[in-house]
């Protein structure tokens, strides 16, 4: 039996995305079968079906890092037909057949069972970039950043694991200072609990300083860069750093006095790679305490057949919050 994914190719040293018909024989090995209901599209899967970052590690591929959906087989017992699971991460959509296809067939330790009170579609909205978000905010914790610490600062406010983000942090208690280019979107990311919005031509990324007066207990920085620069400059005493995206540039230019006089701490957020006992607690987290109560606003849903319309859009910086994409009912 045919099912319909959205393959990623390298033709002639050029990247092309496309729709291919395929039988289980042709996907990736894996324990796990599942029938996808929903994936989602993150940065990562824009940039790998584009062509417009070096993703794919191997060609072809069919993309997609989010899925969740329904067990169709399983040759390992912790799973079985009809449970409701979910993957995110790990080689998916990257080196390994991904989510954009009616069958996903992975390695077993990748599937998380979906948990109780989450629904397929609300798992998509998080996805990866939910996961992300919420990562953050538990690396976040386990450094003693408290709500009576001070300001929790978001950059890059207006994309998918930033938005997820706010909601979050508001939700836990936290004072959350929204920073965006985009002056049309600061009703949309009050309206996600964002108590304060930052215009971005508000940071002075040219300084020379190597520390400026300080005002954040904390950051979620999604853009990296010189950002990321001027965030270090800008932490309070002890201040901590979640950096997980790279939109501004990967190089970082700073100094060691954020660090040794101030106490700065700056943490990689790698969500891929997560160890499952951890994957999933975060998961229990987001189904329960942590979910967002307007989880609703932060998400639009599109047909299957419009996945491909999604990524330039994604890539100029025409969308906000999450794209779900409704593959099979």
């Amino acid at each position: 039996m045919k099912f319909r994914a959205y393959r990623i190719f390298n033709e002639d040293n050029k990247i092309v995305s496309r729709w291919v018909d395929l039988t289980l024989d042709e996907l990736d090995p894996g324990d796990v079968v599942i029938r996808a209901a929903y994936s989602s599209v993150n940065y990562k899967d824009a940039l790998a079906a584009t062509g417009a970052g070096k993703i794919i590690r191997r060609f072809p591929c069919v993309g997609g890092i989010d899925v969740a959906g329904i067990v169709e087989s399983s040759q390992d017992a912790r799973f079985k037909p009809g449970d409701e699971v979910l993957v995110t991460g790990y080689e998916m959509g990257v080196a390994h057949d991904g989510g954009f296809a009616g069958l996903v067939r992975v390695p077993a330790d990748w599937v998380v069972h979906l948990p109780a009170g989450l629904s397929m579609h609300d798992a998509m909205v998080f996805g990866t970039a939910g996961f992300t978000a919420a990562l953050s905010i538990y690396r976040l914790q386990q450094n003693d950043v408290k709500p009576e610490n001070g300001k929790v600062v978001v950059t890059g406010a207006t994309g998918g694991v930033a938005s997820l983000a706010i909601s979050m942090l508001k939700r836990l208690g936290y004072h959350v200072v929204a920073i965006t280019g985009k002056d049309h979107e600061h009703e949309y990311l009050k309206s996600l609990g964002a108590d304060e919005i930052m215009p971005r031509s508000a940071m002075d990324l040219s300084s020379t300083r190597a520390l400026e007066r300080a005002q954040w207990a904390a950051a979620l920085d999604s853009v990296g860069g010189a950002t990321l620069a001027w965030l270090t400059r800008t932490m309070q005493q002890n201040g901590v750093i979640a950096s997980f995206g790279n939109a501004g540039g990967v190089e970082l230019n700073t100094t060691v006095l954020p660090f040794i006089l101030r106490g700065v701490r700056l943490i990689g957020i790698d969500s891929a790679a997560t160890a499952m006992p951890l994957r999933q607690g975060i998961w229990r987290r987001l189904a329960n305490e942590w979910r967002p109560q307007q989880l609703d606003k932060l998400a639009h849903t599109v047909d299957f057949e419009q996945l491909p319309q999604v990524f330039p859009k994604m890539l100029g910086g025409e969308s906000h919050g999450r794209t779900v994409v409704k593959i099979a009912d």
